[in-house]
């Protein structure tokens, strides 16, 4: 059972953590599941007793072209059965009772499950089912529980969210995107010899129009100047754009007989 197009090119990136749902009532949640996983690129999900069977095409419906994974995804009658292969379980509980196990954040599990698949060793992530979670047998299947730092005041996630999450957090324990960039597109960032002709412009212009004329005070203003435009990374396009509004300023100036 397939989407319209076959859904997006997925396939395994690595050695990634399966995704078990137990007991998962809704075919629209399994779907959003899904596309929450395919985010985080994470690939292999198993169900355990879902409610209404399997397959459901409200899944697919609600996948938004996440297909492969839904099509490769197995069905298990018992959570022994769904980690019987696995050598690490983690599972996601609020607020686990009367059970003593390590709780770590998402970002914790995160670094924790990246250094066990880099063993080589196959790891399982674990969600309960969407009303009353997981019970205290699903869970003595695990090794630890997950615990998501939120708002104590309303800590509620549906099921996807609660897999987003967990992706999320999967995916940028590796990722190598630099926290912040200045998009360029066409341009490029200036150089300090191009920014150094376009301040040279402008004090040349300043001096002719008479801005700079109070000569005490005039080293200052320029190296406030300077400082303005140091301060940020400025783009080759916008030095360009800038030299043009100078030199259109000077232009008016004399065109209208006023040479300082």
């Amino acid at each position: 059972m397939t989407g319209k197009d076959g859904g997006a090119d997925l396939h395994p990136i690595g050695n990634s953590p399966v995704v078990i749902l137990v007991r998962p009532q809704l075919a629209d949640n399994i779907g959003a599941v899904a596309r929450a996983m395919a985010n985080g690129g994470l690939y292999h999900l198993r169900l355990v007793a879902p409610r209404d069977g399997w397959p459901q095409p409200n899944a697919w419906r609600n996948a938004s072209g996440a297909d492969r994974l839904l099509e490769d995804a197995t069905v298990h009658a018992t959570v022994a059965d769904a980690c019987a292969d696995l050598h690490h379980v983690f599972a996601t509980c609020p607020r686990p009772r009367h059970i003593v196990k390590s709780v770590l954040t998402a970002r914790g599990a995160a670094a924790e499950l990246r250094a066990i698949t880099a063993r080589d060793l196959r790891c399982g992530l674990m969600f309960g089912p969407e009303r009353a979670g997981l019970d205290n047998d699903d869970m003595a299947c695990t090794d630890a529980l997950i615990r998501y730092p939120l708002n104590p005041g309303f800590m509620s996630l549906n099921l996807a969210q609660a897999v987003m999450v967990m992706a999320y957090e999967w995916w940028t324990a590796q990722d190598q995107t630099v926290p912040r960039t200045l998009m360029t597109n066409e341009t490029r960032i200036a150089n300090k010899a191009e920014l150094e002709n376009l301040l040279t412009h402008l004090v040349d212009e300043l001096d002719q129009c008479g801005f700079l004329q109070n000569l005490p005070k005039r080293p200052g203003m320029v190296r406030n100047i300077r400082h303005f435009f140091q301060r940020g990374e400025a783009t080759e396009q916008e030095l360009r754009t800038f030299h043009g509004i100078v030199t259109e300023l000077s232009r008016g100036r004399r065109l209208r007989g006023r040479e300082r």
